[in-house]
Order: structure tokens, then sequence, then C-alpha cells
């Protein structure tokens, strides 16, 4: 048998990779297209028709201010949460590499949060923003509290908060990685010239470790773009749909007002935008990367 020939190397990628490619087929591909077609349709998700309105829904979408508002909310709030997200992530990944006792356990317990589910991380701070620390307040200035929750501004801060908690572990870890590739050789050199440890980290390790800042953007930017459980759990859009995320705006038109065309319409325009955000950070940070 030719082990160069078309059949044999089907055969092989049908054993090795068959399963693989079925599921993501199955679950990625197949949804994806379903949804593109929706968007040309007007279906409720009840009946069995889905009428063709071309591209009505699509014009629904960029007439619906509501939409619009919550997405300008989506990036002022990802832009926040990714600085955020990852300045703590690169110092915690510092901390844990300079060698101090019980680095591997820092590194453990900071990842964790990572580890929990969005819907139960938001009913947890809930509770933390709501009772305990209104009860908190309310203790050292004997006075009466409100909760952050409670005014829009506080809502998205709230948000911000929640995700830099959730996802700083997880980029803590890559940041890491960054940190551990880079050579000793070059930072002892770097200390025999007379560089101090911050002029080692700004001149050195940083350049050495653009692979690792842009992946790390590169997750949080989508991360912070698509998420959806947290400010479901956390705000469920309040107060009076001021804390509502564009993700959140594309699901109660879809699912709760029984608009599925108009809310695919919506996804994909998200899908595109968050596209081109993520494309041209990947290509700015690769050509940072050869750059340097």
């Amino acid at each position: 048998m030719k082990t160069n020939s078309f059949g044999y190397k089907f055969r092989q990628y049908l054993l090795f990779a068959g399963v693989t490619t079925f599921l993501f087929t199955a679950v990625v591909i197949v949804p994806f297209f379903y949804g593109l077609y929706l968007t040309f349709t007007k279906y409720d998700g009840v009946s069995t028709s889905k009428p063709l309105v071309g591209f009505a829904n699509y014009i629904s979408a960029f007439k619906d201010t509501d939409y619009w508002v919550s997405l300008g909310r989506t990036f002022i709030f990802s832009a926040i949460a990714v600085v955020l997200v990852n300045l703590f992530a690169f110092v915690l990944a510092y901390m844990v590499t300079t060698g101090i006792k019980g680095q591997n356990f820092f590194r453990t317990g900071f990842f964790i949060p990572n580890l929990i589910g969005g819907i139960v991380l938001g009913y947890v701070w809930k509770f933390v923003f709501n009772k305990a620390l209104v009860e908190l307040t309310e203790n050292i200035t004997s006075g009466n509290a409100k909760s952050l929750l409670a005014t829009p501004t506080g809502a998205i801060a709230a948000l911000i908060i929640v995700s830099v908690w959730q996802y700083a572990g997880y980029m803590m870890l890559i940041y890491v990685a960054g940190f551990m590739s880079v050579s000793e050789d070059v930072i002892e050199a770097a200390k025999i010239d007379g560089c101090t440890g911050t002029q080692s980290i700004i001149h050195i390790s940083i350049p050495l470790m653009s692979a690792s800042f842009v992946q790390c953007l590169f997750l949080t930017i989508t991360r912070c773009f698509m998420v959806y459980d947290v400010n479901f759990s956390l705000t469920n859009g309040d107060p009076y749909g001021e804390s509502a995320l564009a993700a959140m705006h594309v699901f109660n038109t879809a699912f709760t007002n029984k608009d599925y065309g108009t809310g695919q319409a919506e996804a994909l325009i998200l899908f595109v935008i968050c596209a081109v955000v993520g494309g041209l950070q990947v290509y700015v940070g690769k050509k940072a990367e050869v750059e340097a």
C-alpha cells in the first residue's frame, strides 16, 4: 500500500481526526450556517414556517437603537476590562515567577476563579455586592449604604470587577509561560550591564514576551465582547436595562421577544465586529513581535 496515496491519507485522517471533525462540524459549522439562514427569515422559534424576508432583519438590526447603545456599552466595558485583566495578570505572573515560597500554591489559587461557571460566579458576587459589602459599609460608616448594583455606572463597574477576578488567573498562566521563556542568560547579562529590575522587565522581558501579550489580548477581547452568563446572573441588565451588554440584548431579542431573525442578524454583526477587532489586534501584535 502506498503511504502517499490519497486513500491512505484520508483513512489516516478519519482515524485520528474524524470524530473531532464531525463534532466541530455538528456543533460549530452547521449551527453557524443555520443561523446565517435565519437572518433572512421571519421566525418566532415556534411555528414551522420560516418565510424569507430578505435583508429586512438586517435593516431592523441597524434601526434598533437599543442594540447599538448596548454595543457601545460593551466597547466601554471591554476596553476597561481588557486593560485591567492583562495588567493584573502580568503583575501576578511576575510575582509567582520570582521564586517566592509557595509560588505553585499561589498559581493554583489565582487560577481557581476561572474554573467557576459564570452563572454561579455572578450569583456569588451579587450576594457580595448586595449584602456583604452593604453591611460592611453600614457598620463602618454607621449610615445607610447603597449597593454598587443599584446604579448603571456601578453595575458596569461590578461587571468589570468580576471579569477581572475571573479572567486574570487564566491569563496569568500564559504570562507565566512567557516569563519562563525568557532566557536567564539574557537577564543576567542585563544585570551585569547595570540594568535594574524594572529596566530589565521593560526593555527585555516585555519585548521577548510579545507572543504572550498577543494571545492574552485576543482571548480577553473576545471573551469580554461575548460575555453573557455573568451579565445575566449578576445584573440581568438592571437597573432599567442600563447594564445590558450586546450579547444579552441579542439573547433577549431572539428568545424573549421571539424575533429570531433580527436576533441572529444582530448576533452576526457582533461576530463580525469581534472578528475584525480580534484580527486587527493579532495583526498588530504579530507585527510588533516580528519587529521586536
